[in-house]
């Protein structure tokens, strides 16, 4: 069932749009449309003086229409900015799209809003050979409607076969409403893409059920394909300084919003730990024992110059902070050693640290997952095992 407007008989009265809770209604050339926000409450049908605002179970503006797949090619990648900058999600995501890029032949392409020509060239130099940049003053701050109708219009216009984006607070907020404008599917929080070598569909892999089950999800009769991927899982492209590319300055008219964004507010954490940037990070699981062996842990990230991570387990305990949770309901990190202590590996917390470059695991179990992913393993007592990493490190280092 849907909602539906009878067009030609609408006389664009516009008692339907106060009556509407969500602001789903809105007026084009004097005639009232329903669109993805509608929830289906049925208030407008009930105060339609014409009784044009119908329940319908046919094909309605709402239901999408089998895309043509041969008008769509390249991929776009949504480049998020914060305050000016781009965001380091945005070259991983150039990484990822640069290959799947060149697997099917075409172009990449990506999407600036709110930021200067300079972090534009910038995405050229990660691997995008065109890019779309709007430098709006409206668009510096973020707001869902202004963002969700940009880039709705230049995906429209341009036509990419494949969209993606961070999995980020911004991402997860305006890309749904994206992908439900274009009446196109999306997959979230995905950990892998790949390119189907007999369709040249796009291969969305991600956790499912609690991440008991990796699914890989295709969407082979809409386009464009869009997907958002989750930071520090996808490696950042090769940096050519040397490249060039087009900019494409966008002009818009006129930004349509239900909201403004007044003031932005940092918010001030008593710990500061960025684990995201870390390259180094020790982490402890429920091995760790308490808050004895996270102390032990943390002379150990400190010997290293690194940061202490830990499994939901650990944090579920109370021996560590949320902020330091790495996993699917964590943080996706990418350090260049990961040393994994009395975590048994459950796959909630590989997917969110299987794609660091060296990953050092001690367990005492010889049967844990987490040597499956391990660069390298010792089976052993973390107890026994760190306290001789901790003296050989401050040994060679002198302290």
């Amino acid at each position: 069932m849907s909602i539906v407007v009878r067009i030609e008989k609408c006389t664009g009265c516009e008692t339907c749009l106060s009556s509407c809770p969500f602001d789903a209604i809105v007026m084009k050339e004097g005639k009232a449309f329903i669109n993805e926000y509608c929830n289906y409450c049925k208030t407008c049908i009930s105060v339609c003086p014409e009784g044009v605002i119908i329940e319908t179970e046919e094909v309605s503006n709402l239901k999408p229409q089998m895309s043509n797949l041969k008008d769509y090619k390249d991929v776009l990648v949504f480049a998020e900015q914060r305050e000016g900058k781009v965001a380091t999600v945005a070259y991983e995501l150039l990484g990822i799209g640069r290959r799947l890029a060149d697997e099917l032949g075409t172009k990449l392409l990506a999407v600036l809003l709110g930021a200067d020509e300079s972090e534009a060239s910038e995405l050229i130099r990660w691997g995008a050979d065109k890019v779309y940049l709007c430098r709006d003053a409206a668009l510096q701050k973020f707001n869902d409607d202004s963002y969700a109708e940009v880039l709705t219009n230049v995906i429209k216009e341009q036509k990419p076969s494949i969209v993606l984006a961070g999995a980020t607070p911004i991402g997860r907020s305006f890309i749904p409403r994206v992908a439900a404008r274009l009446r196109t599917g999306l997959t979230a929080d995905c950990t892998s893409l790949e390119i189907d070598k007999e369709t040249k569909n796009l291969l969305q892999v991600r956790p499912a059920f609690g991440g008991n089950i990796m699914a890989t999800i295709l969407c082979p009769d809409y386009r464009p394909q869009m997907a958002t991927v989750r930071p520090r899982v996808m490696k950042k492209g090769e940096y050519n300084k040397n490249r060039t590319g087009e900019i494409v300055n966008i002009q818009i008219d006129e930004i349509t919003s239900r909201t403004k964004v007044v003031e932005t507010i940092k918010e001030i954490s008593g710990i500061s730990v960025n684990l995201h940037e870390a390259e180094i990070i020790v982490a402890g699981g429920r091995g760790a024992g308490g808050d004895k062996g996270f102390k032990m842990l943390e002379e150990l990230a400190q010997a290293f110059g690194g940061v202490v991570g830990a499994s939901r387990a650990a944090v579920d305990e109370g021996w560590i902070s949320y902020s330091h949770q790495v996993g699917q309901t964590g943080k996706t990190v990418n350090p260049k050693i990961y040393i994994a202590c009395g975590i048994s590996g459950a796959v909630q917390h590989l997917v969110g640290m299987q794609s660091s470059d060296i990953i050092i695991a001690i367990n005492k179990n010889p049967e844990a997952p987490i040597f499956n992913v391990a660069t390298y393993g010792i089976v052993g007592d973390m107890f026994e095992i760190v306290p001789l990493l901790i003296k050989k490190i401050k040994e060679v280092k002198g302290i």
